[in-house]
């Protein structure tokens, strides 16, 4: 049994969601630029530019790649032989998001619920996922979801008669209605299979998954692909000025489904699809 104490979990929180919100991760970088050597849209093309640009120098200044600083998603695995000391483990992921946006000066966007709106003043709660997982370490992973992406994402139960075309095409109907709103070329997570909350789960945690490793079962690698190509002719492209570089990615991930139906989530990420990770 390996113990890990509250206030390391506490300091990596904080450190991830700074770094999170600054530096951009290598994938998504490579697919922006990748994006931009193909773009044929001279107004798109101006646009992968200033997008580049800016996440350049987010990184140099350690500034935000969006104003747009986020709910904070953080994905816990905890290893099976862990023994966490010194506190309670949520309340320490909540410490470490409270100093992680108050320290790191970013913008504070979480209100106390819809109706009343107050301002937690410093980005708390976040939202926690955690699961068991063999082993005796603690992988910390800080999703910060920005909602003009969030807004635009769908949930839709499909019968089992239902097509794989069917999906693809609901998939590319959901960013077709969004349109510019989620800020492209955006990411696209789905989750097929489970209940409608393990669905939204499967598309959270596929926005979080590199662009360049594509679903490993051929059935899904190849949706992807062919859910991706048709997003890329809707010809929304980058911001919105038209273009084919609507979407970066499409990635899917699914679990097993009831014989009655199929839950399918559609997550959207923006083209500041970020996310940070340590290991203890």
């Amino acid at each position: 049994m390996r113990e890990i104490n509250c206030s390391d979990i506490e300091n990596a929180v904080e450190e991830l969601c700074i770094r999170a919100a600054t530096i951009l991760t290598p994938d998504m970088c490579s697919a922006i630029e990748e994006a931009l050597e193909r773009e044929v849209s001279p107004v798109g093309r101006s646009a992968l530019q200033d997008i580049v640009d800016n996440f350049k120098c987010a990184a140099a200044d350690d500034l935000p790649i969006c104003q747009d600083t986020g709910m904070a998603v953080v994905f816990a695995d905890i290893g099976q032989d862990v023994h966490i000391t010194g506190g309670d483990f949520n309340e320490a992921v909540n410490r470490g998001v409270a100093r992680g946006y108050v320290n790191g000066f970013l913008r504070k966007s979480v209100v106390s619920d819809h109706f009343r709106r107050v301002n937690t003043e410093d980005n708390t709660p976040p939202v926690i996922v955690a699961r068991i997982v063999p082993g005796d370490s603690l992988t910390l992973t800080v999703a910060p979801k920005g909602f003009g992406s969030e807004n635009r994402s769908a949930m839709r139960m499909f019968l089992p008669s239902a097509s794989r075309e069917e999906f693809e095409d609901f998939i590319t109907d959901v960013v077709r209605r969004a349109g510019a709103d989620p800020c492209p070329p955006i990411v696209v997570g789905v989750g097929i299979g489970g209940t409608v909350e393990k669905a939204a789960e499967l598309a959270k945690r596929a926005l979080i998954r590199p662009l360049d490793q594509p679903n490993p079962d051929e059935f899904y690698r190849d949706m992807e692909a062919s859910t991706l190509a048709k997003i890329n002719n809707l010809g929304i492209g980058p911001q919105g000025f038209g273009g084919r570089s609507t979407a970066l990615a499409v990635n899917i991930e699914a679990f097993p489904v009831h014989i009655a139906g199929t839950s399918c989530v559609v997550n959207i990420g923006c083209h500041a699809t970020r996310h940070a990770t340590a290991v203890l």
